[in-house]
C-alpha cells in the first residue's frame, strides 16, 4: 500500500515502468541544468569583471589626469590630492581582475598594468618638479604624457572588454550546443516513453521539455546579439532560477553594450572638441604682425579695427567652452576672421556675408562656417592667379538652416573632389595644418555627429570655383538639451 502511495506521489497514476522512464528522462534535464548553471556562473563572473573594468575608465581617463593638472596648477597638493591612492586603486583592481581572467584575455590586462606603472612614473616626475619649484610650463609637457598614457590604458581596458564579450559569445555557442544535444536526447526518450506507456508520460515530458526549448531559443537569440530576448516564467522549479539568471545576464549585457556605444560617442565628441581647441599659431602671429605694422604706420583706425576683430574671433572661438552659439555670434566670428584676412590679402580677396539678422537668435553648432571660409581662402582664392571672391549665405527654409560658402577660386578637379568625398564618407577626423585649422572632413563629421544626421557637407567644384553647403535643423535655446553646453 505504501508502495502504491509512493508511486502516486511521484508520477501519479504512472506504473513502475513509467517511473523508471521518468528517471531516465530526468538525466539529460539535470545535465542541462548543471551546464546552464555553470555557464550562467561564468557569464555572471565575466559581466562582473567587465563592469569593474568599465568603472576604472573614469579614474584612468579623467580623475588621475585632472588631479595631476590640479597639482601642477597649484590647486591641490600631493598629500591632499590622493592621486597615488587613485593609481594604486586602479593597479590593485587590474591585478585582481587579471587573477580571475583566463589565459586568452589576461595579456591585455598585464600590458595595461605595466602601462599604469609608466603613468605612475610620470606622476613621480610631476612630484619632483613641484618639489624642485620647476616652472609650470615644464610640467605641462609631463601632463600631456600623463594624458597620453591614460588614453593608452583606456584603450587597453576597452580591448579587454571587447575580448571578454567575444569570450562570452563563444560560451553562448557552447551552451547552445549542449542544450541542443540534451534536448535531442530528451526527445528520443520521450518518443520511447510514448511507445511504452500512456499519455501521462507524455504530459510529464512536455512539462519539462517546453521550458528547456524556450531557454534554448532565448539563449540562441542572445548568442546572436539580441540582448532584449527574455524567457517567460516557467512552472518548473529547477529552471526558474536559471531563467532569472539568463534574463539578468541579457539585461546586463544590453546595458553594457548601450554604455559602450555611449562611451564611444562621447569619446568621438571629445576628440572633435580637442581638434576644435587647436588654433593655428601662424594666424595669430600674422595678425599681430599686421597690427604692429599698422601701428608703426600710424593707422590708428586700422589698428582698432584689427584688434577688435581679433578679440571677437578668439572670444567666439572659445565661447566659455560652449558647443552651441547663436547664429549672430557665428556670423560675427567669420566677419572678424575675414576682416583680419582682408588686411593681408586685400589685393586678391573680396568677400560678402549674406546672413539676415532675423535668424540671429537661432542656435547653431559653433565653428561650422569659419573652417569653410578658411578652406575657400587658402585652397581656392590664395592659389589662383588674380584672386577671387568669397560669398557666405544663410537662409531659413522649412524649419531648417541652409548655409553656403562659395568662392571663385581655383576649384578642384573631378579626381580631387572624389577623393575629398571619400575622406568625408570615411569620417576620420584630422587637422589640416596647411589649411590653417579644421578641414572639410572635420566639419562634415561634426555636423553628422552633433545633429545625428547621415548627411553633412555637399561640395560642388569646377574651374569657376567651389561651393560648400550644408543643411541643419533650426534649434532654439529652449530646444537644446540641458546636458549640451550653450552660449548666449
Amino acid at each position: 500500500m505504501s508502495r502504491v502511495k509512493k508511486e502516486k506521489s511521484i508520477l501519479g497514476q504512472i506504473g513502475n515502468m513509467s517511473h523508471r522512464l521518468v528517471l531516465v528522462l530526468m538525466i539529460p534535464i539535470i545535465i542541462s541544468l548543471l551546464l546552464m548553471l555553470f555557464y550562467a556562473a561564468k557569464y555572471h563572473n565575466a559581466i562582473d569583471r567587465m563592469e569593474t573594468v568599465a568603472n576604472l575608465k573614469t579614474d584612468v581617463t579623467e580623475k588621475i589626469p585632472e588631479t595631476a593638472w590640479n597639482i601642477v596648477s597649484g590647486r591641490e597638493t600631493f598629500p591632499s590630492s590622493g592621486i597615488y591612492s587613485s593609481i594604486h586603486k586602479v593597479n590593485d583592481t587590474i591585478d585582481s581582475i587579471t587573477e580571475q581572467t583566463g589565459e586568452e584575455n589576461r595579456l591585455t590586462l598585464i600590458v595595461a598594468r605595466r602601462t599604469m606603472q609608466t603613468l605612475e612614473n610620470y606622476v613621480d616626475r610631476i612630484r619632483d618638479n613641484v618639489d624642485a619649484g620647476v616652472p609650470v610650463v615644464e610640467s605641462e609637457a609631463v601632463i600631456e604624457e600623463v594624458r597620453g598614457v591614460a588614453t593608452l590604458v583606456d584603450s587597453m581596458l576597452n580591448e579587454y572588454i571587447a575580448k571578454e564579450i567575444n569570450s562570452t559569445a563563444r560560451m553562448s555557442v557552447s551552451l547552445r550546443i549542449w542544450v541542443l544535444v540534451t534536448a535531442i536526447i530528451e526527445i528520443l526518450i520521450v518518443v520511447i516513453a510514448l511507445l511504452i506507456r500512456d499519455r501521462s508520460v507524455k504530459a510529464t515530458a512536455q512539462s519539462v521539455r517546453l521550458p528547456i526549448e524556450r531557454l534554448e531559443e532565448a539563449a540562441a537569440r542572445i548568442a546572436d546579439g539580441a540582448f532584449d530576448a527574455k524567457i517567460a516564467d516557467t512552472d518548473v522549479t529547477e529552471l526558474r532560477n536559471l531563467t532569472l539568471q539568463v534574463n539578468t545576464m541579457a539585461d546586463r549585457l544590453q546595458a553594457m553594450m548601450q554604455k559602450s556605444n555611449l562611451d564611444a560617442r562621447q569619446l568621438r565628441k571629445a576628440e572633435l572638441r580637442t581638434l576644435q581647441a587647436q588654433i593655428n599659431p601662424h594666424f595669430l602671429y600674422n595678425t599681430l604682425d599686421a597690427i604692429v605694422w599698422k601701428a608703426e604706420a600710424g593707422e590708428k583706425d586700422e589698428v582698432i579695427q584689427l584688434t577688435g576683430a581679433l578679440s571677437d574671433f578668439f572670444r567666439i572661438s572659445l565661447s566659455s567652452g560652449a558647443d552651441w552659439i547663436p547664429i549672430s555670434q557665428e556670423k560675427k566670428h567669420i566677419e572678424g576672421y575675414l576682416k583680419i584676412q582682408q588686411t593681408r590679402y586685400r589685393d586678391i580677396m573680396d568677400y560678402e556675408i549674406d546672413i539676415p539678422d532675423d535668424i540671429g537668435d537661432i542656435y547653431i553648432l559653433k565653428l561650422l562656417l569659419q573652417p569653410l571660409v578658411e578652406n575657400a581662402l587658402y585652397h581656392g582664392i590664395k592659389i589662383k592667379r588674380g584672386g577671387g571672391r568669397i560669398v557666405v549665405t544663410g537662409r531659413q527654409q522649412d524649419g531648417n538652416l541652409v548655409f553656403t560658402v562659395k568662392d571663385t577660386g581655383l576649384g578642384m578637379t573631378p579626381e580631387q573632389l572624389a577623393e575629398l568625398n571619400e575622406r568625408m564618407k570615411l569620417g576620420q577626423p584630422s587637422v589640416n595644418v596647411a589649411g590653417g585649422g579644421f578641414g572639410l572632413v572635420n566639419v562634415n563629421l561634426r555636423i553628422r555627429l552633433y545633429y545625428n544626421q547621415s548627411e553633412g557637407l555637399t561640395i560642388e567644384s569646377d574651374a569657376s570655383g567651389t561651393s560648400v553647403s550644408f543643411t541643419v535643423p533650426c534649434r532654439t535655446r529652449e530646444e537644446i538639451s540641458e546636458d549640451e553646453s550653450i552660449s548666449g
